[in-house]
């Protein structure tokens, strides 16, 4: 994955680079002659990543020209789902989940957690431009809550998903990051992937 800046203001111009183009092209050519326009969502996201994790009015614009839709359509698509960022974020977008799964295994202090360490609040960004933060819906990890994702694509690595926290391995995160490390994602206690915190319980002998 090619390394990107991260762009804040308004460009006059966006255009997907050889790579992305190419990323686009596959999405596009998934849907019948005449139907491009449903491959609005994918070519949004590829551009959002390309920017470096915001979408501006002009990369919404080439979007609907490459598709032909009008841009209004592009527009109504792009604010409606919490995926796409109107404005530009920091460059690790701190995302903590609070659905009840993630809240009843403790979110709160995840948050709180992340609050204090980065210095503020929901929707903010820290004043160097580095991290912003928001809370977000279900991101599909109830078992392993509570959760946070990491988007941080200037890094190479787009997103980051942080599984089984605490308050203080959050924070142990996020000082990694303000260091330009990348700690390891999934779950942070020992589990493995989705699998019981205490190992197997069922189907624990071979039978012939």
């Amino acid at each position: 994955m090619t390394r990107l800046a991260i762009q804040t203001g308004q460009p006059d111009s966006f255009e997907f680079n050889a790579e992305y183009m190419a990323r686009a092209k596959t999405h596009i050519a998934k849907y019948p002659e005449g139907r491009q326009a449903s491959a609005v969502i994918p070519l949004l996201d590829l551009a959002q990543r390309q920017f470096g994790g915001w979408l501006p009015k002009a990369a919404m614009d080439y979007i609907a020209v490459l598709l032909d839709m009008p841009a209004i359509r592009v527009y109504e698509v792009a604010s409606f789902y919490t995926m796409f960022n109107l404005k530009p974020v920091g460059r690790h977008f701190v995302q903590v989940c609070t659905t009840t799964p993630c809240w009843l295994r403790g979110s709160d202090d995840v948050l709180s957690a992340c609050k204090k360490t980065l210095g503020i609040d929901v929707g903010e960004t820290t004043p160097d431009g580095e991290f912003t933060l928001v809370e977000v819906e279900c991101l599909g990890a109830c078992v392993n809550a509570p959760m946070i994702q990491v988007t941080a694509p200037y890094t190479g690595r787009e997103e980051a998903f942080y599984e089984d926290l605490t308050a203080e391995n959050t924070v142990q995160i996020l000082e990694a990051l303000k260091r330009g490390e990348l700690p390891a994602d999934g779950p942070q206690n020992g589990r493995v992937r989705a699998a019981p915190v205490g190992g197997i319980t069922t189907l624990t002998e071979m039978k012939e």
